[in-house]
This record gives C-alpha cells, structure tokens and sequence, in this order.
C-alpha cells in the first residue's frame, strides 16, 4: 500500500505540474490560476511527507525500492539530499526540542527567525546547481513565468506548509508535560483539518510516538489516543 500510495502523489505531483505549465494561463486577475498554485503547493508538501515516510523505513519493506522511492521524492521537492534529510532527521528524532535537534532553534521562537534558519540549515550548494539547471532545461519547453509561478512558487508553500505545521507548531515553546517525552504537542482530532493542514502530521505526538506509522494511518493512532495531549 506504502508504494501505491508514493506512486499516486508523484505522479498526481508531476502531471498537475507539466498541465499547469502547458495549459493554465498565468493570470493574476483569475481566482482558478492561484488554485493550481495552492493545489501545486499542497502536493509538493505530499512529495515531501512520501520521502519523510522512506526515512521511517514504511514506504517499503524493500530496502532498495524504500530508498529509491525516498531520493525520487526530495529530488523533485527541491533537489534535496535524501542521505542528509534522514540523518539530521533522526537527530530530530533523538533529540526533539534541544540543542543537538537540527529542525529546532533554541535561541529564537520567532517564527521567521526559525524558519530562516531550518531553511539555511538544509539548503546547500549542491541543491541550487540542481535547481539552476532544471531551471535552464525547463525554459527550453516552458515560459519562465509559468516556471516561476507552478514550479518555484509551490515548492515554497509546501515547504511553508511543512514547517509551520509539521515543526513549528508541534515543537515550539513552552514544552508542557503533557508534551513528554518527545517534546510535541498533538492538533485536536479533526481529520479533515489534519489531512488539509499536513496530511496528518499536525498528529505530531503520535508520530513521535510510533514513528514507523505511514502518514495515511495517523489518524487512527489519533482515533485510539485521547485529546489530553492536544
């Protein structure tokens, strides 16, 4: 189920894609043309949240095919390393909310702040080159502004997306003691607003709790735990 489920985003992701670049006009006075933006935006956040569950080993029980499918998932977010993503991210998971957690900033809450500095934290030199070619190589088919608007635009958002609601909300201060021991607090079940916001990450105490649970079984671990931790 883990691998049909990572098929139907990437391939949801890529042809909303290349549709919005061929055929949707770019026109700031038309409300459908910023909902390819936001829909494009919100499966980019699905091209993520597949490779973070590669990370977690539930993508497949394949080791080969779970990787695979994990580096085909951060390459196309935004030419990420997936060998870097999983290592800092068990750090995440070592040490959620301290020093040593590379998804976390001890010295400032702020969220601009933070997310400025997770975002300095993971983007490297190797990324932009990717980037700047792809970039260049799409020009040739495609017209910059719809690149710009369907392609760099999203990844922002989903990027915005993931932070905010799957880092910053969870883990930000004060960490109560309803929050221990993995220092994240939980969204009240509501699984519309919790597929909507981060498909289900805004589950985060669960996730803490049972890491190796695929995004699309959150919600039953939510169904199963009582809202005294939200």
């Amino acid at each position: 189920m883990g691998i049909i489920i990572a098929f139907i985003i990437i391939s949801i992701w890529a042809s909303h894609l290349f549709y919005s670049l061929l055929y949707v006009n770019v026109d700031f006075t038309n409300p459908v043309f910023y909902l390819h933006i936001l829909l494009q935006g919100y499966l980019y956040t699905g091209l993520f949240i597949t490779a973070h569950d590669a990370m977690h080993g539930t993508v497949s029980k394949n080791k080969f095919i779970n990787k695979s499918i994990g580096s085909i998932s951060t390459l196309l977010f935004a030419g990420l390393s997936y060998n870097k993503l999983i290592k800092n991210h068990f750090k995440h998971h070592k040490n959620p909310g301290e020093e040593e957690d590379p998804d976390f900033y001890t010295k400032s809450q702020n969220f601009f702040i933070w997310g400025g500095t997770f975002l300095w934290r993971y983007t490297t030199i190797t990324q932009l080159v990717i980037m700047a070619v792809v970039f260049n190589v799409l020009k040739i088919w495609f017209d910059e502004i719809s690149i710009i608007v369907f392609w760099i635009v999203p990844a922002f958002l989903g990027t915005f997306q993931l932070f905010f609601f799957g880092t910053y909300l969870p883990h930000k201060y004060p960490h109560t003691d309803k929050m221990q021991p993995h220092k994240a607090r939980t969204q009240k079940r509501n699984h519309l607003w919790a597929m909507l916001t981060c498909y289900f990450f805004g589950y985060h105490y669960e996730h803490h709790e049972s890491p190796r649970t695929p995004w699309w079984k959150l919600y039953k671990l939510k169904e199963g735990n009582s809202d005294i931790k939200s």
